[in-house]
């Protein structure tokens, strides 16, 4: 019985971190790039580093999805924006399992792979056929790694903040 109910302690904690996290992110989509038919927000792949190194794969495409729908229904998104964060999301959050201790900071270079690669490439194959826009992988690529590669610094230097300040040590009992 005890277990059980830790189990549904750390999934309450983990689902108010990303709930938090996406309501960041929607707070802080003010701040775009505006790239053909995508708009990039370098605070989403920011809060993307912070999901997926502090909540894991899963809770971080969690959060990632809830902002883009958010920031969609509000008008401030696009269908880019899916893609655009999933990816990187998740590929932080397997990166952040991977890399232990002091070595997690390293995971948010797996934002801008996520997100410049496999992001740009389901955006210029799925996505820009359904919304009609005619731009290639380059473009998308080169789009999302202007806002990818200055959020992941960011969110890298945000979890080194935290790590100083032993708040990273807070999440340890729902890094599981």
């Amino acid at each position: 019985m005890n277990k059980n109910k830790d189990m549904e302690m750390t999934i309450f904690k983990k689902a108010l971190a990303a709930g938090i996290l996406a309501g960041a992110g929607v707070a802080l989509s003010f701040v775009s790039i505006p790239a053909g038919p995508a708009r990039c927000f370098p605070f989403q792949h920011s809060i993307n580093v912070i999901a997926g190194v502090l909540l894991g794969p899963f809770w971080a495409v969690g959060a990632a999805f809830t902002t883009s729908l958010i920031r969609n229904l509000m008008g401030t998104g696009s269908l880019f924006a899916f893609p655009g964060s999933m990816f990187g999301a998740f590929l932080v959050g397997v990166a952040g399992r991977s890399l232990h201790g002091r070595r997690k900071l390293f995971s948010a270079m797996a934002e801008p792979a996520g997100t410049g690669i496999i992001g740009a490439w389901v955006s210029a194959a799925f996505v820009a056929p359904l919304t009609g826009a005619s731009a290639s992988f380059a473009f998308f690529a080169f789009s999302f790694l202007v806002s990818s590669v200055p959020g992941a610094a960011i969110g890298a230097a945000v979890l080194y903040s935290l790590e100083k300040r032993s708040v990273i040590s807070r999440f340890e009992d729902i890094m599981i």
